[in-house]
């Protein structure tokens, strides 16, 4: 076959494999990422650490945050799965945003994760201490909670997650 009738079917071919891979990144793929589970029962360590963030938040001239069960529910399940991949990070945060925009009626959403620290008032204060997670913090919010889960270890995992509606 000559080269220019092969070219078109290659263009054919290239566009079709492009738009198979981008179709994942899209957001109305990735809106249906994050299946909403029923959150947990809060733990004493997590009410421990909403309380701290409302009392630092109300002794900076800041308003106290709401919780909320459908943040409850997506921070459960990103510490989830930081725990899985035994790796503190913000993967994936596009689909917990759009997911919180979807489901929870936010227009703003930032995060704050952690590992390692063995009390409320030792992530509290490691974020307090950090220019980014401090931010978060003081950031105007309406709405927060957070999920804290351990691993075989008994190691802790934080992810703090705040919207504003």
């Amino acid at each position: 076959m000559k080269v220019s009738t092969m070219l078109p079917i290659m263009a054919i071919v290239a566009v079709l494999n492009f738009t198979s891979c981008s179709s994942e990144s899209l957001p109305e793929d990735n809106a249906n990422a994050i299946n909403l589970i029923d959150a947990p029962v809060a733990k004493d360590i997590e009410m421990d650490i909403l309380q701290l963030i409302n009392d630092y938040r109300l002794e900076n001239g800041f308003t106290a945050l709401n919780n909320h069960n459908i943040i409850k529910s997506v921070a459960f399940s990103h510490t989830d799965y930081m725990i899985e991949v035994d790796n503190v990070s913000h993967d994936n945060f596009f689909e917990r945003k759009t997911s919180l925009q979807q489901n929870a009626n936010a227009i703003s959403v930032s995060e704050n994760v952690a590992y390692g620290f063995s009390s409320a008032q030792s992530v509290v204060n490691a974020w307090i201490n950090s220019p980014g997670h401090k931010a978060n913090l003081e950031g105007d919010y309406t709405d927060f909670d957070i999920s804290a889960e351990q691993n075989e270890e008994g190691d802790w995992y934080f992810t703090n997650i705040f919207i504003k509606r």
